[in-house]
């Protein structure tokens, strides 16, 4: 998978609905053991909430799917949590949807409204981003084709990680992994084939409307 949908943080936020409190909780997580400590610990923060309804999805390929409706009437509350995320298309993410009864009862459509609407308020506040698969560009370089080279990776939109002087200069670039062709292509001829280009290892960075997120 060359990139996939999560929270970039912990997100949470809360609104009323008939006289009921819905607090949304949001988290990016890595695996299930942090869900289910995620969960329990907003369950103890909230012991005295009506119901701590929680939904997740952990892996790219969203192959862990697990909720709970914690006591609401089935289907009205894990199972909308739950649809949210996968409507936003989120992987490693768990959500938890606290209510305090207000005194009047939503009936089923109404739950299912209400959670829906207080998992995606907990999702908006983590905000939801993408994971782009990145790799590192290193481009070692004679000092006097610097200022050329710096402005070449400036116009093509690409982000300096890192610059290391010595004996050379060798500019470290962030390079989505399908745009390094172009990248070393265009440096190769810009330096008449005389800079030395190294690619690193590949891992996921985040982005938001296309905008790197460092």
């Amino acid at each position: 998978m060359s990139g996939y949908k999560t929270l970039h943080k912990y997100g949470v936020d809360e609104c009323i609905i008939e006289k009921s409190t819905f607090i949304g909780y949001a988290k990016p997580i890595k695996s299930e053991e942090e869900a289910i400590e995620f969960i329990n610990e907003i369950k103890k923060k909230h012991k005295d909430a009506t119901h701590n309804v929680w939904a997740y999805t952990v892996g790219e390929n969203m192959n862990i799917q697990r909720y709970s409706d914690d006591g609401e009437p089935q289907g009205t509350a894990g199972i909308p949590t739950l649809e949210v995320i996968k409507k936003e298309d989120l992987r490693d993410v768990v959500v938890v949807v606290t209510r305090y009864f207000g005194g009047i009862k939503l009936g089923a459509g109404g739950l299912v409204r209400a959670y829906t609407k207080g998992a995606k308020i907990g999702i908006s506040a983590g905000i939801v981003i993408e994971k782009i698969k990145y790799t590192d560009v290193k481009i070692k370089i004679e000092y006097n084709q610097l200022g050329k080279i710096q402005n070449e990776i400036m116009s093509l939109g690409f982000t300096v990680k890192d610059t290391i002087y010595g004996e050379d200069v060798e500019i470290i670039v962030y390079s989505k992994v399908e745009d390094v062709e172009s990248l070393k292509s265009r440096i190769i001829d810009i330096t008449s084939a005389t800079a030395d280009i190294s690619i690193g290892d590949e891992y996921y960075l985040s982005e938001k409307e296309g905008q790197l997120i460092l």
